[in-house]
Parts: structure tokens; sequence; C-alpha cells
């Protein structure tokens, strides 16, 4: 999976391809820091209508590429680094449950794979 990390792209687009994916997990964006290199800010982008633009510090074009073997940290550092942009993700949640952030040296696809076990338990 590659996403295509421009000026016009909508969040939600993003978050689509996403989640064909990985359909247990979410990736959810911060709101745009003060300036490049701040701390993210803690609230998330809830307008997913928003471009990438609209939230990132470093403005810069590219590509980055996705894959079922890529880390959670480092799909976050490369996101972070390259583009400027602070993400999260999240194990999505079933029967009310609160959705669970998840990180750390796991890869996308053991992780989904994890999901998928504990939500058919």
């Amino acid at each position: 999976m590659k996403i295509v990390i421009n000026n016009n792209r909508k969040i939600f687009a993003i978050q689509e391809e996403f989640s064909t994916m990985f359909p247990d997990l979410k990736i959810v964006f911060h709101a745009k820091p003060s300036r490049p290199g701040a701390a993210p800010s803690p609230k998330l982008v809830t307008h997913s209508s928003k471009t990438l633009q609209e939230c990132r510090s470093i403005n810069r074009e590219g590509t980055i590429e996705i894959l079922p073997t890529m880390n959670i940290s480092d799909l976050k550092g490369n996101l972070r680094d390259i583009f400027g942009l602070s993400a999260e993700i999240f194990r999505k949640a079933e029967n009310g449950e609160d959705e669970q952030p998840v990180s750390g040296k796991h890869t996308l696809g053991e992780t989904n794979k994890q999901s998928e076990a504990h939500f058919a338990v």
C-alpha cells in the first residue's frame, strides 16, 4: 500500500486507505503544532475533511509506503520526521469499549491480527 502525501490530500482519504488494509486498526492525526519541531497538540483532528496542509508542520511533497511489515513506531516516526504529521494508531473498539492506542515495535500486520483475535473471542 502506498499513500501519497501532498497538500491537497484529505485526512479521511488516508484514513480510508489505512482502514482498507488494516480493518481492525484506525489512524488519527493530531492538530497542527504551533511551529516545526514543537510537541503535537493533544487535540486530534476531528474534521477529517481537512487537508494535510492544514495539519502538518513541514511543507514537503512525497510519498510514504505503508506495509503490514512496518513497525508502528517507524510509521509514526516517518510521518513526523518526513512530513511533520503527528499520528496515533488505535485498535478499533467494539461493543462500546474505548479504543486502545497501540505503539512500539509490533508491526501493523501483527497488531491487526491481534485485534482480530481479541474481537473474535
